[in-house]
């Protein structure tokens, strides 16, 4: 029966990773959680019990909703890359049925051996043929999706890339109020915190994890929240969680209710330079946290930081980001700053000190 509190999603990756999520009574369920469950179920015996099975088709109430939501004020071509993943069950079908959408398929029919590219939507080479068809200069708006659709990623109409961060830019203005709470992870730039500001509202920096970002939303009140990693979150017309169909919905209907190209609303953002997410593999989990550890120690001695998750170092023109992998033996690493050369010299800084702390597996890439 305790199973039954819980609402399991399937989830559509690499046959190697494949599993499920659940939540609990709404909540995300994470961390301490899952080795609580995993108690009970170890020691309980479950051979023998009662229950109920329910069929429901909620997804055409889903499909309803979605479009009842969504108001594309003019025409917008978009070119839709489902991945071959769980995004293509239903979002063309969506977009198909809002008004004033042309929609161009790319990889939408289901195929879990990913033929065509792996569905991670923050990778640029896995949106190489979005980008490519995007440069022809015959869409509006490029959508990606990852490979359980809560994930996004967004292509201008010069074949840019549109980061998570600054999607949540974007759609400040029309949702925002004086002294409105908005909620991002520490490895967003430094452009969201000053668009937040701009638009009267309150920044507020947390933890990276979608489930820890859904959760801290939920205690604040938040009706915007996001992580790089292409997690955005909704509350204000919408139910608090990161449902990438509509964010993609969303960014299309504010397109249409502007003159502006995606690329112009893109230019109108602060303009700092940074780096991906750099990721530095230890020997161990142990070696990873005791690595973690001094880094904050030493820098947070040294330097005005925030230690909300690991370590975020501010200098004048920047920052840099040092904190430790919820899930792999990786110490991850961002940079950022007004010009090329600052963040060259935050990251120079950064990443000796921490080559001195531990022995560190640097991505040749890097």
């Amino acid at each position: 029966m305790l199973l039954a509190q819980f609402k399991l999603q399937e989830v559509i990756t690499p046959p190697e990773f494949n599993g499920f999520k659940m939540s609990r009574n709404k909540k995300p369920v994470f961390g301490d959680e899952i080795q609580n469950l995993y108690s009970i179920i170890k020691t309980e015996d479950y051979e023998i019990g009662e229950g109920v099975e329910a069929s429901y088709d909620i997804l055409s109430d889903y499909k309803r909703m979605i479009i009842s939501k969504i108001d594309v004020e003019k025409n917008i071509k978009v070119v839709m890359d489902c991945g071959n993943a769980a995004g293509a069950i239903c979002a063309p079908e969506i977009f198909k049925n809002l008004n004033n959408i042309e929609l161009t398929e790319l990889y939408c029919d289901v195929d879990g051996t990913f033929p065509n590219h792996h569905p991670d939507p923050t990778v640029e080479e896995n949106l190489i043929d979005l980008i490519q068809l995007m440069k022809q200069g015959l869409y509006d708006i490029g959508i990606a999706f990852d490979g359980d659709a809560d994930r996004v990623g967004v292509v201008d109409s010069k074949g840019e890339i549109i980061w998570a961060d600054q999607l949540m830019a974007l759609f400040l203005p029309e949702l925002i109020n004086p002294g409105d709470e908005i909620l991002f992870d520490v490895k967003c730039s430094q452009a969201l915190e000053d668009m937040i500001i701009k638009n009267g509202g309150k920044p507020v920096m947390w933890k990276t994890g979608h489930s820890l970002i859904k959760q801290r939303m939920a205690e604040l009140n938040c009706k915007l929240g996001g992580e790089m990693s292409g997690h955005i979150f909704f509350a204000d017309d919408y139910y608090g969680y990161d449902d990438a169909i509509y964010v993609a919905a969303r960014i299309v209907q504010t397109l249409s209710r502007t003159s502006k190209s995606l690329s112009e609303l893109k230019a109108e953002l602060p303009k700092y330079f940074s780096t991906p997410e750099i990721r530095l593999e230890a020997e161990s989990d142990e070696e990873k946290f005791r690595i973690a550890k001094e880094a904050i120690d030493y820098f947070s001695k040294n330097y005005d930081c925030s230690t909300v998750d690991g370590v975020r170092i501010k200098f004048k023109n920047g920052w840099g980001l040092v904190r430790s992998s919820n899930t792999q033996s990786v110490i991850v690493c961002r940079f950022e700053a007004d010009s090329k050369q600052g963040m060259e010299e935050i990251q120079s800084t950064i990443m000796k000190k921490l080559l001195e702390i531990g022995q560190l597996k640097v991505d040749a890439g890097h």
